[in-house]
């Protein structure tokens, strides 16, 4: 039950202030001292006007945007005359501490209810406490009649139910990429790993040129990649880390020639939809002051057109480990021992290129049923291009590697589609994880 309290009842009567405020405003320009003057709780007016976006200030004077709807009133009179209100209103209400809550004694509000149950059986107070059952067989089993006790007094009308011993029932089932992902956290766990995660709203900064990406690489099209409109620009990191990023983009720092072009801040600053989680792995790099191994297992999104093979959004692994005595046969020792985890019996892997390590290889896994090799993500060791401007003077292995891909070769599955769009209720409560 809720009450008016005493400052929602001033609203009632003489209405809302942000409301007044607005009203005012609407019919002549005022300053801010000189609304403060005409309006009482004027702070509150004006904090909740600009929070409803019915007034704004400009150069210390009140601007009226538009005027209020009235619906707060409208709840304090529903309140006021015993209506039931929606949990939004409520919750609004109360937090303005407009109207407080009241509970009744459950005893009372379940004596309370028996005593208005209409017909000739209307029963006593006499009646409730005595132990014979009142047969009231439409009256409604409420939480306060269980709570009590007063249920055992009343003929509810129940009857027994032949419940059959054996049932048709669909159980619950985890998704088939969840059981997945659950299961390659655990492989990079017991590696002694440790999980990160990130945004998935991120910066071209921290997706593309802090991994040493030009800002005029392919991948950085719109054709490839979803650039957001609203917001569409972030804050840069601190600008030690920018001017160390720049420098390696332009002439390569002490270590290389660099691209060779004027490296763009405002470039730099568009937002993406993060093509990799591997701006998850420079993000910790870059705060990183010691050895380290780290994985992440997120949604990556890229503007692909949906086929029986791709799709718009994806789940990738991305996995880097920083330290001084590593080197590349490490790299090809965790990769060879995480397939090897995950059941692949036969792992190899190829030479490949990627801006942002040096060397780099292409892992593959030999499926028996279909006798190929399936390229599954890349792998390397970052180049220092990409290390020294987060301040990281280890060797760091990196991968990314593909989830949806090397389950869909298992499972012997055609079209990705089948794991999101396509919902086969039955294929996927039949399909069976090792």
């Amino acid at each position: 039950m809720y009450r008016l309290t005493e400052e929602g009842e001033q609203y009632l009567k003489d209405g809302l202030p942000e409301e007044r405020l607005a009203e005012l405003a609407q019919a002549r320009a005022l300053t801010i001292e000189e609304a403060a003057k005409h309006i009482d709780n004027f702070s509150i007016a004006l904090a909740w006007g600009k929070k409803k976006n019915l007034i704004k200030i400009e150069e210390n004077k009140i601007i009226f945007i538009k005027s209020g709807n009235n619906e707060e009133l409208k709840s304090l009179e529903k309140v006021k005359n015993g209506e039931d209100l929606d949990k939004a209103s409520v919750n609004r209400l109360l937090k303005r501490k407009l109207i407080r809550e009241e509970r009744e004694d459950i005893d009372k509000q379940a004596e309370k209810q028996l005593s208005y149950i209409s017909g000739k059986n209307r029963p006593s107070e006499k009646d409730i406490k005595s132990k014979s059952k009142i047969d009231r067989s439409d009256t409604p089993i409420t939480p306060q009649l269980i709570k009590t006790g007063l249920w055992k007094k009343i003929d509810l009308g129940l009857r027994p139910v032949n419940i059959p011993k054996k049932l048709d029932y669909v159980s619950g089932k985890q998704h088939i990429i969840t059981t997945y992902i659950e299961k390659i956290r655990k492989i990079f766990i017991e590696l002694g790993f440790t999980e990160l995660a990130g945004p998935f709203v991120e910066s071209s900064f921290w997706n593309f040129d802090a991994l040493y990406q030009p800002q005029d690489h392919p991948a950085r099209d719109m054709a490839d990649t979803f650039f957001l409109k609203n917001p569409s620009v972030a804050r840069l990191p601190d600008k030690k880390i920018v001017e160390k990023v720049k420098a390696m983009h332009e002439h390569g720092g002490d270590v290389s020639t660099g691209w060779g072009y004027s490296w763009s801040s405002e470039i730099a600053k568009q937002l993406v939809l993060r093509t990799h989680t591997t701006s998850v792995s420079a993000r910790q790099l870059a705060k990183t002051s010691g050895p380290g191994k780290f994985f992440c297992i997120g949604r990556v999104f890229r503007n692909e057109t949906i086929d029986f093979k791709h799709l718009p959004e994806f789940t990738q692994i991305d996995g880097i480990v920083v330290d001084k005595d590593v080197g590349f046969k490490d790299l090809l020792g965790y990769l060879k021992e995480f397939y090897k985890r995950l059941g692949f019996k036969k792992i190899r892997f190829r030479p490949a290129y990627f801006p942002y390590t040096e060397m780099s290889v292409e892992p593959e896994v030999y499926f028996e049923e279909k006798d190929e090799w399936l390229e599954l993500g890349g792998a390397g060791i970052f180049r220092p291009e990409v290390t020294k401007p987060l301040g990281i003077e280890y060797p760091v292995l990196a991968w990314g590697l593909s989830l949806e891909r090397p389950i869909m070769m298992r499972l012997g599955l055609k079209d990705i589609r089948t794991f999101y769009y396509m919902n086969d209720l039955k294929f996927l409560k039949a399909v069976e994880i090792d």
